[in-house]
């Protein structure tokens, strides 16, 4: 069974003493007023002290401060649920499958422990008092030991590839979008290992991978995270895996993504790149009979149609269960829509075994933000809102996907059937 499939399971509360959980609690509106405060020192200490961890931190992230931020939140969460640690599983198993894929060891956890434990004392001063700072060491090792045990269970169902990082080289270099323009570009880039062990692993489709390259202008290297687009359950067929970056720029903090940049004009076909094994807790298990029939809705926006890509070739798939599948998309324009042929093509070939529904929705918002208005669509055949089994599969911008999860909520889809998928630091809300 592939650890992603296995369900992660936590203690009800973590196991400290009373008077320690009531000092925890205690400290949530200190988290609130100066948790980020808190996250940031800890992470300037850190590189400080350990320079080699700038190898496993986002450049670009750190920029902007958005790992300072969703750190500071993932803490405030944990200490506001540290007596109901299974509200926390989901926000859990992600960030564990994000580990893995960066091939994060037990004793970083120490480092970084080690920090944001002084961090807490240097930020807080005399109001973090010996009590305090006991009980949130006490509380960062239960945590800490939660995700080496997950981390630990996933690096061994990788087998060989869950010890490292491994060279594959780019073999083409393919534009996604008719009109390839220089800011919303997405190009498919095709990789083959260079070891030449295949098939492949499987993966279960709207995972990704982890991508390390080295970064020159910082002297030293960089990774992220792109969704594989594309699937097979041909064993002899997976001899390559497709991931499909766009050229990023954070108009907000007036910052170019670094790697998806350095991806798209430095690395030609024949160049190598380093490689995670397949990792990720948003994705469908095609060969899950117990879906038979059950519609899966999948709604994404820009290069949100990455994963989709992956799960509707899978969906389309002859060997797996028959489901009813409806995806809507929206983009920029339609000389911006990714893989429409190849979306075109798949949509024929199951349109006579089920109900197919591709949706090619041109518009953004006052602010330049996709919008869709799905309470528009057909309720029935399209959003399948009556039918209280289907699944829906959400990925794009952070307010996109929550504007959208509000409104099936209005139509009565309950959020509990509802995955979404976030393409940047943290998680969605």
């Amino acid at each position: 069974m592939a650890a992603a499939t296995i369900p992660l399971t936590l203690p009800q509360a973590a196991p400290l003493s009373p008077s320690q959980l009531t000092l925890i609690k205690a400290t949530v509106p200190v988290l609130q007023a100066h948790g980020e405060a808190i996250t940031t020192t800890m992470y300037t200490n850190l590189i400080t002290a350990h320079p080699s961890m700038k190898n496993i931190f986002s450049h670009t992230s750190q920029l902007t401060g958005a790992q300072p931020r969703a750190l500071a939140r993932a803490v405030l969460a944990y200490a506001s649920y540290i007596d109901n640690l299974p509200a926390l599983t989901h926000a859990v198993e992600r960030i564990a499958q994000k580990h893995a894929s960066l091939y994060i060891q037990p004793e970083q956890y120490d480092v970084v422990g080690e920090q944001l434990i002084g961090a807490i004392g240097q930020v807080l001063g005399d109001a973090a008092t010996p009590e305090i700072v006991d009980a949130w060491t006490a509380a960062y090792g239960v945590l800490a030991s939660v995700f080496v045990s997950r981390e630990k269970q996933l690096y061994e169902a990788d087998g060989e590839w869950g010890k490292g990082w491994r060279q594959f080289r780019i073999v083409r270099r393919a534009s996604e979008v008719e009109k390839d323009q220089e800011a919303g570009s997405i190009v498919s880039f095709y990789l083959e290992p260079v070891d030449g062990k295949v098939p492949l692993p499987a993966f279960l489709p709207g995972q990704y991978v982890s991508v390390q390259i080295a970064a020159p202008q910082l002297g030293h290297l960089q990774s992220r995270q792109y969704s594989l687009s594309s699937w097979t359950s041909d064993e002899k067929a997976r001899t390559q895996y497709r991931i499909s970056v766009k050229k990023e720029h954070d108009d907000a903090a007036g910052v170019d993504g670094l790697v998806s940049n350095l991806l798209h004009e430095s690395y030609k076909e024949g160049d190598v790149v380093e490689l995670s094994h397949p990792h990720g807790e948003f994705h469908l298990n095609p060969k899950n009979v117990s879906k038979e029939g059950v519609p899966a809705v999948l709604i994404s926006a820009g290069v949100g149609a990455t994963p989709m890509m992956a799960i509707f070739h899978a969906l389309a798939d002859a060997g797996a269960v028959q489901r009813p599948v409806s995806w809507i998309h929206t983009s920029r324009s339609k000389a911006t829509q990714p893989f429409a042929e190849e979306v075109v093509a798949l949509a024929e070939s199951i349109k006579d075994r089920a109900a197919v529904h591709v949706h090619l929705r041109e518009g953004v918002g006052s602010e330049g933000k996709p919008r869709l208005d799905i309470a528009a669509l057909d309720h029935e055949k399209t959003l399948f809102v009556k039918d209280g089994r289907a699944e829906y599969f959400i990925c794009g911008p952070e307010q996109f996907m929550l504007d959208i999860r509000g409104k099936l909520a209005d139509l009565g889809v309950d959020k509990s059937r509802v995955l979404m998928e976030l393409f940047a630091t943290g998680d969605v809300e």
